[in-house]
């Protein structure tokens, strides 16, 4: 007889969870563990705030125009942020995280122009060369923030770590990027809610999944205001100024990374997120932002919206 085990934590500045179905309490939380403290040295393996992170490391060397060889997972990051920076047309860059010096928190009046041109002449993986494991920097002054990969890969790998010990039914859940390890044990699909971007405790869309992994990305929960308006946390390595069109997008995959990146493009293309997420044939919801709600789910994950 299985039962479900829940094991709650914080990491990667989010509220995290695993669950897993076991006969007993001592086997699941032994290897939750495991999965816990993988998730945990990836957040401080690639933390900016931590001066011993290879974040950090790689962002001396930029600070100078040097190069540094990185190791192998971190060369497979690269690799794979490389990827999304040629299927987004330039958009989806690792090297935009500067440009958050123009839109702290603490912002009560919009960026000069100066300040943001003279952060964009610092920002473009085109200005980076790649040849793994070497990474070399053209132009002084650039940073590297692998915020935009790290926490889904985290996701994908913690359910990785499960399911190779032999758990067939549970997820992983970090900050609402979820990857499933498998149904509840009778079949039955995971009930996902998606937020609704504009009205808290309210459900944009009910998703059923049995397998695979989903993301959201939006601008209703770190943003900043200015003189009342809703400036988006996620910025656009092409003007350096917050995007607009959606309010929100959940992606499906069968892996949280790529869900995950799939999202933070649509919320770069802006009012073209919807069409681009179909063009690449992801199932997906979004609000745009006249609070419109659209998208295509495949029932090849057993998903389904509903709005409410």
């Amino acid at each position: 007889m299985f039962a479900l085990f829940r094991f709650p934590f914080s990491a990667m500045g989010s509220r995290c969870e695993v669950r897993l179905y076991a006969p007993g309490e001592a086997r699941a939380s032994a290897r939750a563990q495991a999965a816990i403290a993988d998730v945990r040295r990836l957040d401080a393996k690639y933390s900016r705030y931590r001066a011993d992170s290879v974040t950090a490391e790689i962002n001396r060397v930029a600070a100078t125009g040097g190069a540094i060889d990185v190791d192998a997972e971190t060369a497979t990051l690269l690799d794979y942020a490389e990827t999304c920076f040629e299927q987004s047309d330039g958009l989806f860059d690792i090297t935009s995280g500067m440009l958050r010096q123009a839109w702290s928190p603490e912002r009560t009046t919009l960026p000069e122009p100066a300040l943001l041109e003279s952060l964009l002449a610092r920002v473009g993986w085109g200005k980076v060369r790649w040849n793994r494991p070497r990474l070399a920097f053209g132009v002084t002054g650039m940073e590297f923030d692998f915020g935009g990969v790290v926490k889904e890969y985290a996701a994908d790998r913690a359910a990785v770590i499960c399911a190779a010990a032999g758990f067939r039914h549970g997820l992983v859940d970090l900050g609402g990027d979820i990857k499933i390890i498998g149904p509840h044990p009778d079949g039955a699909p995971w009930i996902v809610g998606i937020q609704h971007p504009r009205i808290p405790d309210a459900v944009m869309a009910t998703l059923e999944l049995s397998r695979g992994a989903v993301a959201t990305s939006g601008d209703y929960e770190r943003f900043i205001e200015i003189d009342g308006r809703r400036y988006s946390h996620i910025l656009s390595p092409r003007t350096g100024r917050p995007v607009q069109g959606l309010a929100g997008v959940s992606v499906v995959a069968e892996e949280c990374v790529v869900a995950g990146s799939a999202t933070t493009i649509a919320m770069l293309m802006e009012e073209r997120g919807g069409a681009w997420l179909e063009e690449v044939g992801l199932p997906h919801v979004f609000m745009d932002g006249d609070m419109r709600i659209g998208g295509t789910l495949a029932p090849g994950f057993s998903a389904r919206t509903g709005a409410s």
